[in-house]
């Protein structure tokens, strides 16, 4: 009997998910050498890969089961992403990024843009300059790490949720702690939500809704980093940041950091 009941409870669970538009979790990918598969002519895969540095795939992004949030079991694996002095694509920013591969339409209605993200004790992230992470063009939301421009002091060591510019949820960006994030997106009132966790915890609504013009043309969204330059603080020493979890869901939350199957 228990069994049973436990089938229909998964059932009841699956039937209230929502639907992935667009999977970005690396499953189907075994090494960061498949993005060199994708280009202008040949748009093969779920990513576009032409926003990085002069090297080698491998030296911006790598993919492994042990990139990824272990309490997310429906993901194979995950990414890490690295900047560093070479990473500089048509600017003097630090900024490696990929973009969603997609036909479907992920800037229209109400959608839920999920990722995870941590960093390590390796390569850490400069505290001292902006990073500008998982943004769309029009930076209408975006986390973002380290001084920005306009704060006191010279450091900073939180990782924050921005909405037009305006810091609206911020957070001790500790090593080795996996920071779960749905941005839901409504495309049509033009309003953001932030939903956050950390590890295996479910998703919870922790800021928002807030208004915003939910400005996107569907190729816009940016997975990773671009870290700006400022004087005296452009060292050369490599930053590593790791991501899991990555799709855009539409219909209802998928809560659990245990990503749809």
């Amino acid at each position: 009997m228990m069994v049973g009941y436990t089938v229909l409870l998964s059932a009841l669970a699956s039937a209230v998910s929502g639907a992935i538009l667009w999977d970005g979790r690396f499953n189907d990918m075994s090494s960061s050498a498949d993005l060199n598969k994708w280009s202008w002519g040949s748009q093969v895969g779920n990513y576009q890969y032409y926003i990085h540095g002069s090297g080698a795939v491998s030296k911006y992004v790598n993919l492994s089961p042990n990139y990824k949030n272990p309490a997310d079991t429906n993901s194979k694996q995950g990414a890490k992403i690295t900047i560093d002095s070479s990473a500089k694509w048509n600017s003097d920013m630090w900024r490696t990024e990929l973009i969603p591969q997609t036909t479907a339409a992920i800037n229209k209605g109400t959608l839920y843009y999920h990722f995870s993200i941590k960093r390590s004790t390796t390569n850490v992230p400069s505290a001292t300059n902006e990073h500008q992470i998982c943004f769309f063009e029009s930076h209408f939301t975006e986390l973002k790490y380290g001084w920005v421009n306009g704060e006191s002091g010279t450091s900073n060591t939180n990782l924050q949720w921005f909405v037009g510019g305006q810091s609206k949820w911020k957070v001790e960006l500790a090593a080795d702690v996996w920071h779960n994030v749905a941005y839901e997106i409504n495309f049509g009132s033009n309003s953001v939500t932030f939903w956050h966790s950390t590890g295996a915890d479910a998703l919870t609504k922790t800021a928002g809704p807030f208004s915003t013009s939910t400005s996107s043309n569907a190729a816009d969204w940016h997975l990773g980093v671009l870290r700006l330059p400022r004087q005296g603080n452009d060292g050369s020493g490599a930053e590593d940041w790791y991501f899991s979890g990555v799709y855009i869901e539409s219909g209802s939350l998928t809560t659990s950091v245990v990503s749809p199957a």
